[in-house]
């Protein structure tokens, strides 16, 4: 697996060695974490890689997921050639590692492959509404060029290939600084600090727990060779960015204050997935509701925030 060491390659990780499987999790660290994965150190089906997929890989698997990318925008801008490089010579170098090895391979893509849309919800068959030279066409410019080389390499090659796209995820793990809405809110409140909007906070999202994200994953996996997807996973049930600070706020118990800046570039104004393929194909739906996982992930994001400040306190 690449990207094991991110948010959602170390879940993904969990989920199968409950399982049973071995797993060798490839990762650069660029914006993975070591503490994300530290509970596996040493186990015996575990094994951990540091290797930039840019590169060629060489090694024995009997299945490939492909999660390495940064997914956030303060992530995969910082740097934005070596994040296109990452999907477009990631998806070159895994699909041909499957190639040599006649394995299945899945692409973790993304629902920033419709843009922002003039659809809604969306579905598999919308083509997306992408700016080609905008600050977000790294990665959104990036996984549309992988989605092509996933279906050119099965065309070409026969290849057994599964393509997902990937819906907002929040959970345990995410990075407190990755400029997520959801960990924004969550460490802002937690501070006491004012919550900040981007927009006038009318634009919406659908949020899936990282829970439901991995099943959803591991059973496109599990299908059959013809099943290809793309395959939208994420929680349909749609809120507004406004709705989800207002809940952050109550959840935490936070005074914070709310504060409106301008909206970024491109930012999608609405985001909601159509999941009938996922329902139908894949037998899953999504089960946990926002406010059960802001609750988790709430918890989760108290936890680093009281480690960190024994540290504060000694600097």
């Amino acid at each position: 697996m690449t990207g094991g060491g991110g948010f959602l390659g170390s879940h993904l990780v969990d989920r199968l060695i409950a399982e049973g499987h071995e797993v060798l999790c490839v990762d650069n660290f660029f914006t993975g974490s070591r503490r994300n994965i530290d509970h596996l150190l040493g186990h015996p089906r575990f094994e951990l890689l540091r290797h930039d997929v840019t590169f060629p890989l060489y090694v024995e698997v009997d299945r490939i997921y492909n999660l390495a990318c940064p997914a956030s925008p303060i992530h995969y801008q910082r740097d934005p050639v070596q994040t296109t490089k990452t999907s477009v010579l990631g998806a070159i170098n895994m699909l041909g590692l499957a190639k040599r090895l006649h394995v299945p391979i899945l692409q973790a893509s993304t629902s920033e492959v419709y843009g922002d849309p003039e659809v809604h919800p969306q579905d598999e068959s919308y083509w997306g509404r992408v700016n080609p030279v905008g600050t977000r066409a790294c990665y959104d410019e990036g996984k549309r060029a992988a989605e092509t080389l996933f279906f050119d390499y099965r065309r070409q090659h026969g290849l057994d290939i599964k393509v997902i796209r990937i819906f907002n995820t929040y959970g345990p793990r995410m990075d407190a600084n990755d400029g997520r809405v959801v960990s924004n809110f969550i460490v802002q409140a937690l501070k006491g600090e004012p919550i900040t909007i981007y927009g006038d906070g009318s634009q919406t999202r659908s949020f899936c727990y990282v829970d439901d994200l991995i099943d959803g994953m591991v059973r496109l996996m599990g299908t059959k060779p013809g099943f290809t997807g793309p395959v939208n996973v994420g929680n349909p049930v749609e809120f507004t960015i406004a709705e989800l600070a207002e809940a952050t706020v109550r959840l935490t118990g936070s005074q914070s204050s709310i504060e409106y800046r301008p909206l970024p570039a491109d930012d999608p104004r609405q985001r909601k997935p159509d999941i009938g393929i996922a329902r139908d194909g894949l037998g899953w739906t999504p089960h946990v509701p926002l406010e059960q996982g802001l609750e988790k992930t709430i918890a989760y994001f108290r936890g680093v925030l009281e480690a960190q400040r024994p540290l504060d306190r000694a600097a």
